[in-house]
């Protein structure tokens, strides 16, 4: 029985995708950087373990507890939007911490267990908005292509080990909570210069009626890059994401 562990699960994407896997006889284990039991069913499958992706000690201790781990889900991450001349420098380094740093010192801990089997998979989620540029997210944005780029990289490197490398890019879902995240985080509205470019950008967003990501698809494109060695590098997830991949073309 395969093992998959899911870094970011207490919301969103992660947690509908330990679901998913949960759902399909799957070991899992949900890590979070705040635990919480009481957010997926009950099951002798599953383990919910403490990870703060910027933490190495939290790092180690997780990947120690996890043993053996067939799949890597590098999903954990965060937005701050706000237009790059008002974002400071520690919230640019809060989200190259987390969203970047993050996810390469999870692999960085996981792939020598997985080269030496010979076997393993590594899937890194990052984001839609990677195909084409938008206002207010160019910080985030450039830290979701970093990983890109690394993966990118990185598959060539761990393909000769047997292990493979796949990047999922959602598109833009109203189920998660990462809209009121970034929400709270947003910079500049009342700004002299910035503010009403913020809010007419903002409006124009939220009027948006085209389509949309939702949790599954997230989880099943992680599922398909977990299962299906035939899968290609890049997996969009949802409408919206499929669209704009094509449009990259």
């Amino acid at each position: 029985m395969p093992t998959i562990l899911i870094t970011g699960c207490s919301s969103g994407f992660g947690l509908e995708t330990a679901r998913h896997f949960l759902e399909r006889g799957w070991q899992v284990i949900a890590t979070m950087r705040t635990p919480r039991e009481d957010l997926l069913p009950p099951s002798a499958r599953l383990r919910v373990l403490q990870l703060d992706v910027t933490d190495a000690n939290s790092i180690r201790q997780a990947v120690e507890a996890a043993g053996t781990i067939d799949v890597l889900v590098n999903n954990a991450g965060f937005g701050a939007p706000a237009p790059f001349e008002l974002t400071s420098m520690e919230t640019m380094r809060a989200l190259f911490r987390t969203n970047t740093f993050g996810t390469m010192a999870v692999t960085q801990a996981v792939l020598p267990q997985m080269r030496e089997r010979q076997s393993g998979v590594i899937v890194n989620v990052t984001s839609s908005v990677t195909y084409k540029p938008l206002p207010l997210v160019g910080v985030y944005r450039a830290a979701k292509a970093a990983v890109n780029a690394f993966t990118e990289s990185l598959a060539a490197e761990a393909e000769p080990f047997g292990v493979r490398v796949r990047i999922v890019l959602p598109g833009s879902s109203g189920e998660t909570n990462f809209r009121e995240t970034a929400r709270a985080g947003l910079r500049g509205i009342e700004d002299e210069a910035y503010g009403e470019f913020m809010k007419q950008a903002i409006a124009r967003m939220m009027a948006s009626t085209g389509p949309g990501t939702r949790a599954t698809d997230v989880a099943e494109a992680v599922w398909r890059a977990a299962t299906d060695a035939s899968a290609p590098l890049h997996i969009p997830a949802g409408a919206d994401a499929l669209q704009w991949a094509a449009e990259a073309r």
